[in-house]
This record gives structure tokens, C-alpha cells and sequence, in this order.
């Protein structure tokens, strides 16, 4: 087992980190962060439209740098790296020609937003995808939705696809292939991006494109022409086959070989959702809810095929064969806001002042600019003390559905809420409320779980708030009542893709042995408080109450 390494690429919202890993026994030699320049920029997003687009060039310069600047920290012999693995958020897809190139690099697509890859968060398409969740229940065929938790969400592959082809009818006409994220960096490792090369990833498919081998693959011909004639046509070109992670896509081709100065025997995985590796990273098992804490947050479970009810969970975003690990039920459900949510609040409370700031007339461009910069940082941690020095009854209450709910039950139309305040309400307190709020959040998903016979036994917490937020894991803690362990690697993702690398490339016979080496270990374990657990119990139902007022008084409302 000497000497052989991998590198796990973890291709996130905003950048891309690339880690090398002595295969041994896990260890991170080297690290290396590449920020999207373009996205940084906000090129070819629209907020305002929930439009939320990446140019493919931010994520080949990424690629390239990371793993250079890996290889060259590390000092590791190249021709010793054994394996890539490639985790992408999804469902991110993206358009390309017959030759497996970006619409994006052609020059008649080169400004069009929707030539770029569509970012998951994306919501463009809530109109389409509730168009194919009714055209699933009452078409006359199959329910192409019964794995997919029986509602199709605006953040997956086919309703990106024909919101674009509803919308840009040129682009349409081109005809173009289109691949999720990770799909197309593993294509592009590889050389295989034509139409009948390229791996498509189980885990991909399956989550967010309706793939399931109940019905033989990908949805019909007849349901998708229904549909746009446009999706008919994509769909001929798909391979019904889809490969699990642990399996290879290919090695690298002579271009990438030599970019990288990797061995062209260099095996690549097939490419992995982030989420679903981050579990890999954590050491899921069957039992362990590994919980990723980042902008959404993503709940990620496995089980025995013999613990599984034939009749699939609904209002989950999917339980796909083989989807986390080879052998496995794979399960995902998750919060359409988290992180994001504390981040609306911090720029909500600061916008303000950073705008007096740029425009007084005591403090001068460059100084305000440093004042802000350092205000900016320091934020979130100043709610965070404030929230954690309030008592712990409070009557202020809020809704986590800053972004629609994800789970348990898909309904991204709607919206938070923030109740109890007064004259004496502070940023302490609606910051406290926040947070708890996200907590009620994750209880309901686990509640959903258990109540559909999903074994959840122990919740492993991984991701930058897991790490950054201790306020926020013990407030998790005392509103499950359980304890909550946080996993001490802070590249989990990457570090799961590594893990599917290993065992692609050989290195390891399966899974379980790779993750025996190289997960991440346990680095603190926040233990639920007595008096909160009693506290949190009642004030779980008056949340539950809350978020009926809001939901179905909205629809109340609409229905007028």
C-alpha cells in the first residue's frame, strides 16, 4: 500500500479545492483552492430571476491549477498518483455538440446565459418542473416521480432543460447533448465526451434526471415528447446505463496526461453529486445520517436493500441503488436554505452601513473599503455570540424556507416567516431564532425518515457551518436530542471522492476498505442539554404550527 496516492477534486458553488491523499492511511498532503473568476463577477446570473449561471472555462482553469498546485506542494512522484475522483454540486447540467464541446466555446453561444452550465440552485424552472410532476401523475404511463420523493424540483436536469428550450428556442434547435457537471469534468479527464463515450453517474441519474432500472433507465421517448419534442430528442442520445463512483469512467487521455503531468494510466471515477461524496468522506454506514451543513444543507442516509420498504418515501429528493455506496439504498433530502439563510440576515443588517460607509465623508475610499472588508468577517461571528448570550426561552419564531422547503415534502414556491417580536427584540434574539429555525428544520426531516421506517441511528455533522459554528451544532444537538459529531476533515466531499478513486484506480478491492483508511475521523461530539432538549420540544410544535400558518394560509390566499 506504499506509495500510492489520489486526488479528489470537490467542485463546489464557488470554487473548486483539489486535496492528494496518501492512500495508505488518508493523510492530506496537499491542498489547493481555486475561486471561479467569472461567477466571482456575477457573469451571466440574474438574482433578482433566481438565475444562477457558471461559464465551464472557471472550472477547467480550477481543475488544472489545483491538482498542479497538489502535485508540486506535496513534491509526490506524478507518475505515483493512481487515481482521480470528481465531486460537482448537481443537479448542474450543462450543454454541449456532438464532440462533447461546451455551447459556451462556441462563438455564437459565448454570451447566452443559457450556454453556461445551469448552477444548481437555479430556480428558474419551478413552472417546468411542476409541468412534469403533473404530467407524471396523469399521463397514463409510468410515474417517473416515485423514486424521486413524487415531486420533480426546478433544481434538477430536465426541468433546467426545458425551461432553456422553452425560453431560447435557437439554442433549442441546436440540439445539443447536455451533462451534469460532474459527468462532463470526468468526460473531459477522459477524452469521452461524444454522444455514446461518456459515463453518466448513477448518482446523478438518478437523483436528479428520473433514471431508474425499474423502468430501464432514463423516462421515455413518449413522456419526454409530451413534454418539448427537444427532451425526445436529448434523450436518444443518453446512454440508459449509469456507473456507480467506485467504478472507473476511463484514464486520463494524453491532453489531460500532459497538462497535469499525470500518467495517462491514471485512472478517473466516474463522477459523484458533492453531498453524496461528503457522506463517502464521513464514513456513512447504514444508520448514520451525515448531515451537510453548507449553503442547503443536504441529509444523506443508506441502507440494506432488505430494510427497504418496497413502497418508496415520498417528499424526499430521492433513494437511488447504489447512488452513496455500491451495495446500498442511497437517500437524500435536505434544506433548500441554511447557510443561506444566515447569510441573508448578515447582509441584511449591513448592507446599510456598508453603503454610509462607501458614501461618507470622514472616512476615505481605501480606509472605508478595509472598514468594510473587516466588518464583513467579522459579522457572523459577533450574531453568533450575540444568539449564543440569549436566554434560552424566547418567544421570537421563524420559518426556515428562506428558499422554499426541499424536504419533507418539495414546495419551492414558499416562503419564510419571523414571528414575536418586540420593542426589546434584539439581533441576538432573531439571529437565535434563525438558527433554530434551521434546527426544527432538520428535526422534521428525521422525523420523515423514521416515520417511513428509515433507521437512523446517529448524525455525523460535516461541512463549513459544522466546523465554524459551534452555537449553531449544539443548538442542533438540544433540538434532536441527540448527540451530534462533527467529522474533523474540512474537505469531507473531496475527500469521499478520493475514497471512490481508491477503489476505481485498485488501489482498494471495495469501498468499505478504502473508507476504512481514508475517511475523516470524529472531531468533537456536541452532547443535547436536558433543559434545552425539554424546551426545544414544545417550542418544535409551535414551529410546526408557524410553518402550517404559512403554507397553507398561502395557498388559502392564492386560492382566491
Amino acid at each position: 500500500m506504499e506509495n500510492n496516492y489520489v486526488i479528489g477534486v470537490d467542485f463546489g458553488s464557488d470554487s473548486v479545492r483539489s486535496i492528494l491523499v496518501d492512500a495508505a492511511d488518508g493523510s492530506v498532503l496537499a491542498t489547493s483552492v481555486f475561486a471561479y473568476p467569472r461567477w466571482k463577477k456575477g457573469e451571466f446570473c440574474d438574482p433578482a430571476k433566481s438565475r444562477y449561471r457558471q461559464h465551464p472555462q472557471d472550472h477547467l482553469e480550477g481543475l488544472e491549477q489545483t491538482i498542479l498546485s497538489v502535485l508540486s506542494q506535496s513534491g509526490v512522484d506524478p507518475q505515483k498518483v493512481r487515481g482521480i475522483g470528481i465531486d460537482a454540486t448537481g443537479s448542474s447540467p450543462m450543454p454541449v455538440d456532438e464532440a462533447g464541446l461546451p455551447l459556451a466555446f462556441l462563438p455564437e453561444f459565448s454570451e447566452d446565459p443559457d450556454a453556461m452550465m445551469i448552477l444548481w440552485k437555479d430556480h428558474s424552472a419551478i413552472a417546468e418542473a411542476e409541468e412534469i410532476t403533473r404530467l407524471a401523475k396523469n399521463w397514463g404511463g409510468e410515474d417517473y416521480t416515485r423514486f424521486s420523493g413524487g415531486v420533480y424540483s426546478s433544481e434538477w436536469f430536465w426541468a433546467k432543460i426545458l425551461f432553456v428550450y422553452k425560453n431560447n428556442p435557437v439554442l433549442a434547435q441546436s440540439q445539443p447533448n447536455w451533462l451534469e457537471h460532474c459527468d462532463y469534468i470526468a468526460g473531459e479527464l477522459t477524452g469521452k465526451l461524444r454522444s455514446g463515450e461518456v459515463k453518466r453517474s448513477r448518482c446523478a441519474a438518478g437523483h436528479k434526471a428520473l433514471w431508474h432500472a425499474s423502468w430501464g433507465g432514463f423516462p421515455s421517448v413518449d413522456f419526454l415528447e409530451k413534454l418539448h419534442p427537444g427532451l425526445a430528442t436529448l434523450v436518444r442520445k443518453m446512454e440508459q446505463e449509469t456507473l456507480t463512483s467506485d467504478q472507473a469512467a476511463g484514464t486520463l487521455s494524453p491532453k489531460w496526461a500532459e497538462k497535469l503531468g499525470l500518467g495517462s494510466q491514471t485512472f478517473v471515477a466516474v463522477g459523484t453529486i458533492d453531498a453524496h461524496a461528503g457522506a463517502v468522506g464521513a464514513g456513512v454506514k447504514p444508520g448514520t445520517l451525515v448531515k451537510v451543513m453548507g449553503t442547503s444543507t443536504c441529509d444523506m442516509l443508506v441502507a440494506n436493500y432488505d430494510d427497504v420498504s418496497p413502497e418508496p418515501v415520498q417528499g424526499i429528493s430521492g433513494q437511488v441503488d447504489g447512488s452513496i455506496l455500491p451495495g446500498f439504498v442511497g437517500f437524500e433530502a435536505g434544506q433548500a436554505g441554511f447557510g443561506d439563510f444566515l447569510a441573508w440576515y448578515k447582509r441584511l443588517v449591513t448592507e446599510p452601513i456598508f453603503e454610509l460607509i462607501r458614501s461618507s465623508a470622514v472616512v476615505d475610499g481605501v480606509l472605508g473599503e478595509k472598514l468594510i472588508e473587516e466588518l464583513s468577517d467579522k459579522t457572523l461571528a459577533y450574531l453568533n455570540r450575540q444568539a449564543e448570550n440569549e436566554p434560552l426561552e424566547s418567544g421570537v419564531l421563524a420559518v426556515d424556507w428562506i428558499n422554499g422547503r426541499r424536504s419533507p415534502g418539495l414546495n419551492e414556491s414558499l416562503k419564510s416567516a419571523l414571528t414575536g417580536l418586540d420593542m426589546g427584540t434584539g439581533n441576538g434574539a432573531v439571529f437565535k431564532a434563525l438558527v433554530e429555525s434551521l434546527c426544527f428544520g432538520s428535526k422534521r426531516i428525521i422525523a420523515w425518515f423514521q416515520e417511513n421506517g428509515v433507521r437512523i441511528d446517529e448524525v455525523v455533522g460535516i461541512g463549513g457551518i459544522a466546523k465554524k459554528s459551534p452555537f449553531l451544532v449544539q443548538t442542533m444537538a438540544d433540538i434532536l436530542g441527540v448527540p451530534i459529531a462533527v467529522a474533523a476533515s474540512e474537505q469531507t466531499p473531496a475527500l469521499g471522492a478520493a475514497i471512490y478513486a481508491a477503489v476505481a484506480s485498485g488501489i482498494y478491492p471495495e469501498m468499505q476498505a478504502a473508507a476504512d483508511a481514508i475517511a475523516s475521523p470524529i472531531e468533537k461530539v456536541y452532547q443535547p442539554r436536558a433543559e434545552a432538549v425539554v424546551y426545544y420540544q414544545q417550542k418544535y410544535q409551535a414551529y410546526l404550527t408557524l410553518g402550517k400558518q404559512v403554507e397553507f394560509g398561502e395557498m388559502a390566499e392564492e386560492s382566491r
